[in-house]
């Protein structure tokens, strides 16, 4: 039963790295969102598209599998209105087209081929949303979310002021830089490590272009890499996003889990009890963009969210549904 003002909807976050699954029930008077079922698989969607540009079928399979999972657990739960966003790496694809057939055979809608400012704008109302009237919190919030295959920056108070989104994330520079004849380095030489640290230096000179990252006064970091930064700094014997949600890291220990992270071995990383298996070979590069944002922003702490892009599609399903 759903209650009166609220609506079911379900949301369908597919990126370069995972697929993810909210759905909730969503008052858009209120702002409220009570989550019902929130799910995520590792899907690599993006395997390879930044050297041949197509989606490959092994990864359109991997992704087509979670597709009718999460058909199930909709038509179970009983959403009313479904969205589906897409993100990086269907953007960048050739045969994005045979991805959109698959989905809409299996889920009934059309993905839609966000574009990196409105993937900006869903990551910043998923993140602030339940912020609003916090005093511990200073505005204007840099909201950052790390994904596969881009990174996305938004700065906002209530509302955005500027977003940009640049094509760094977890999975582009690990292939880019880490894979050699289809094996990633295991740990990275430094070499490898400066030409990622040079790429993401690059990535933040575009962002500055046009968002004032320094203005910011509340650093909020978003999605995989940041949540298993947080785990790790927690020392967590398994992940929990009840603890992982608002924790704080400091810069500090972000640098020392970094830095830990990109002399490990493949080994060592999937020991940590909190460690996705998805996320073993492509965490120090996630881990590395997060401490070069922090340093080039001179924040602190980052403010750790597991509401993000999903929540801002939820919010955006349910003001449409009224």
């Amino acid at each position: 039963m759903v209650a009166e003002g609220f609506s079911r909807v379900a949301a369908v976050d597919c990126g370069t790295n995972s697929i993810r699954l909210l759905v909730a029930d969503v008052n858009p008077a209120t702002g409220e969102l009570l989550e019902l079922d929130r799910r995520m698989t590792i899907v690599r969607l993006g395997q390879d598209v930044d050297r041949t540009g197509r989606l490959a079928p092994e990864a359109l399979e991997r992704t087509f599998a979670a597709c009718r999972e999460y058909a199930g657990v909709i038509r179970e739960l009983g959403a009313a209105t479904v969205r589906f966003v897409a993100t990086s790496a269907s953007r960048d694809a050739e045969n994005r087209e045979e991805f959109v057939r698959g989905v809409v055979d299996i889920l009934g809608v059309e993905p839609e081929v966000i574009s990196g400012d409105q993937e900006a704008e869903f990551s910043f109302t998923g993140a602030t949303k339940e912020l609003t009237g916090r005093t511990d919190l200073a505005r204007p919030y840099l909201v950052v979310d790390i994904g596969g295959g881009s990174t996305e920056f938004v700065v906002g108070d209530d509302h955005v002021r500027a977003a940009r989104s640049v094509d760094v994330g977890c999975v582009r520079m690990t292939e880019r830089h880490l894979v050699h004849d289809g094996k990633v380095s295991d740990p990275p030489t430094e070499d490898e490590v400066a030409a990622i640290r040079a790429d993401i230096e690059a990535a933040l000179d575009l962002a500055e272009e046009t968002v004032p990252l320094r203005e910011a006064r509340t650093l909020v970091g978003l999605a995989g890499s940041v949540t298993t930064v947080s785990a790790i700094a927690q020392d967590l014997p398994e992940y929990d996003s009840a603890r992982i949600h608002h924790s704080r890291i400091t810069r500090d220990r972000v640098r020392e889990i970094t830095e830990w992270l990109l002399r490990s071995t493949h080994a060592e990383r999937a020991a940590v009890g909190s460690m996705h298996p998805g996320r073993v070979d492509v965490i120090g590069a996630g881990a590395l963009v997060l401490l070069a944002i922090m340093e080039r922003t001179g924040a602190e702490e980052v403010v750790v969210s597991e509401h993000d892009i999903l929540d801002g599609i939820a919010h955006s399903c349910a003001a449409e549904a009224r």
